[in-house]
């Protein structure tokens, strides 16, 4: 048997139903009915909620739109006045640019000229202080020329005090050094100065006046009548007898014709009168010559004057006589007072200049 005619057989063999109510049919209509209206509504609500969506999306959409149009209107009008800005803030960044490269320019050119003003400056400075140098430099080797051929300080001095007062008024800081210096070697030089030769020239000239009362080796009347002859005098008694008191003054004269003593120069003795007086001119040439040396500041010279002087005092005059004595005191006193001085030094000037001429 074949499989389609299977289903026949089974058919054909099933019981038939029995029949039912009319009813029945009627109510699964009128269900069917109100499931179809309930639908319909369902779907009829879906549809206007739907539809209120939809125009809500609609008008939400448009309301976009319009937003974006007007914001799209607002972003080209804000481009447009962004490129605008752009071009004017491009020019204005050229027009500063090019302001910028001619303030540049100028700057540059004030700044070379500041610098050539100021190389200008300091030539000018230099030359000034070069010439300032070189001026106190010759005037101070000058005046050390003329202190060591005179021996006076005096202009030595004079020339540190210019220089110093040529470099206050000058007021250059590299120079101080060399106003330092100027300053040390002038005080050395004050110290180290000889003292007032006034005193010694006194002296000199009291030695010149008495020159002519000072008795000489062969003076025998006043030796023979002054307080120092070797012979005592004797008193006469005025009780002695004429014969007694004749003899006493006969010997009282013989001594005082009469001079015993040693000879031990005797050039000095046996000098003539008439050359005594050329004696006593050549001593006063002598001090003379001390006095001048004292005022040209020749120590030396004057020393061996004085030496001069010394030595013929001892060898004509008469030490044994007063006057002798206080000439021989006071000479001895002025060599005393007459030193002998190096000659002022300004090394430490010296050297300040060179450093000074080596610094320009």
């Amino acid at each position: 048997m074949s499989a389609a005619a299977m289903p026949d057989e089974t058919l054909s063999e099933a019981p038939v139903p029995a029949p039912v109510s009319v009813s029945r049919p009627v109510a699964v209509q009128d269900a069917a009915l109100l499931l179809s209206r309930i639908g319909l509504g369902l779907l009829a609500l879906v549809a206007v909620v739907a539809l209120v969506v939809a125009l809500a999306l609609w008008q939400k959409v448009s309301s976009m739109q319009e937003q974006l149009a007007r914001q799209s209107a607002d972003s080209l009008a804000q481009a447009t006045e962004a490129r605008t800005l752009a071009r004017q803030a491009q020019e204005t960044v050229r027009d500063t640019a090019a302001r910028l490269a001619l303030a540049e320019t100028r700057v540059g050119e004030v700044a070379l000229q500041r610098s050539q003003l100021e190389e200008l400056m300091q030539s000018l400075s230099r030359s000034r202080d070069e010439n300032l140098v070189v001026d106190i430099e010759s005037a101070v080797r000058l005046a050390l020329q003329q202190a060591q051929v005179t021996g006076n300080a005096e202009p030595l001095l004079a020339a540190l005090k210019a220089g110093d007062q040529r470099i206050a008024r000058a007021a250059q800081p590299r120079l101080a050094p060399l106003q330092r210096a100027m300053q040390r070697d002038a005080d050395r030089i004050r110290t180290s100065a000889s003292s007032d030769s006034g005193e010694a020239l006194q002296k000199l000239d009291e030695l010149m006046r008495g020159v002519d009362e000072l008795p000489t080796l062969n003076a025998v009347g006043v030796r023979g009548g002054g307080a120092t002859s070797p012979w005592p005098t004797e008193a006469i008694p005025a009780d002695a007898p004429w014969w007694q008191r004749g003899l006493l003054l006969v010997r009282q004269e013989a001594r005082s014709l009469v001079r015993v003593g040693r000879i031990d120069r005797p050039e000095a003795v046996l000098l003539a009168p008439d050359q005594t007086f050329f004696l006593r001119e050549n001593l006063k040439l002598t001090l003379l010559n001390a006095r001048l040396a004292l005022l040209s500041r020749q120590v030396d010279t004057a020393r061996t004057e004085l030496a001069t002087v010394s030595a013929t005092l001892n060898k004509y005059f008469d030490p044994a006589s007063r006057r002798t004595q206080a000439a021989a005191t006071l000479l001895q006193q002025l060599q005393g007072q007459v030193k002998s001085t190096t000659p002022p030094r300004v090394d430490d000037t010296l050297a300040a200049l060179a450093t000074a001429a080596a610094g320009r």
